[in-house]
C-alpha cells in the first residue's frame, strides 16, 4: 500500500513533530488548585534584562506557541492571557512593556479593551500593537493603525512581529 505524500516528506513529518512537543510543552505550571498560591509569573533572576511582553488572546494554543517563540527568539519574558475580561488585572500584576492584543475575542473586543488601557492611569503608556485576522500582511505592512495602534496580521510571521515590538518598545533607561 502506498503511503500518502505527507509521509514521504521527512522535513514536513520533522516539523510537525516539532510543533507538537511545542505544544505539549508547559512551560508556565499552572497552580495545582484552587488552595495553591498564585504563581508568580516573573521568578527572580529570570526576568532581569528581559522585555516583558503580555499577549491577550482567547487562542490559548497560538498563544502558548507565539510566547515560545518569542522567549527563543530575543530577551522576552511573555505573559499569556487568554481571558480578555481579566486582561486589565493581568496587565496591572505583570506590568508589560508592550502588549499584544487580538481584536476579535469573546465578551470584550481588543477595540475595547484598548479603550480601557488607554483609560487606565498605569497602563496609559504602555504601547499596544494589535495582533489580528481582520487585515492582510500587505495591510499591515503599509501602516495601517486600528484606533492609533499598529498592528501585525494573522497568520503571525515571528520577524514581522519582533519587528513591530522592537518598534514600539519604550526605550529603555541608560544607567
Amino acid at each position: 500500500m502506498l503511503g500518502s505524500a505527507r509521509d514521504k516528506v521527512p522535513e514536513l513529518q520533522t516539523l510537525r513533530q516539532i510543533v507538537k512537543k511545542l505544544f505539549e510543552a508547559d512551560f508556565f505550571p499552572r497552580a495545582g488548585g484552587a488552595d495553591s498560591p498564585p504563581l508568580d509569573p516573573v521568578p527572580g533572576s529570570a526576568a532581569k534584562g528581559k522585555r516583558r511582553i503580555l499577549i491577550v488572546d482567547d487562542d490559548a494554543n497560538s498563544t502558548h506557541l507565539v510566547k515560545i517563540l518569542l522567549e527563543r527568539s530575543g530577551p522576552y519574558l511573555v505573559l499569556e492571557e487568554n481571558d480578555p475580561t481579566r486582561a486589565d488585572q493581568t496587565a496591572h500584576n505583570f506590568k508589560p512593556d508592550v502588549i499584544l492584543l487580538d481584536i476579535v475575542m469573546p465578551k470584550i473586543d481588543g477595540g475595547e479593551l484598548a479603550t480601557q488601557i488607554e483609560a487606565d492611569r498605569e497602563l496609559h503608556d504602555t504601547p499596544i500593537i494589535f495582533v489580528t485576522a481582520l487585515v492582510t500582511h500587505g495591510e499591515a505592512k503599509s501602516g495601517l493603525h486600528i484606533q492609533g495602534h499598529p498592528l501585525v496580521a494573522k497568520p503571525i510571521s515571528i520577524p514581522e512581529l519582533i519587528d513591530a515590538i522592537e518598534k514600539y518598545l519604550p526605550a529603555r533607561a541608560e544607567c
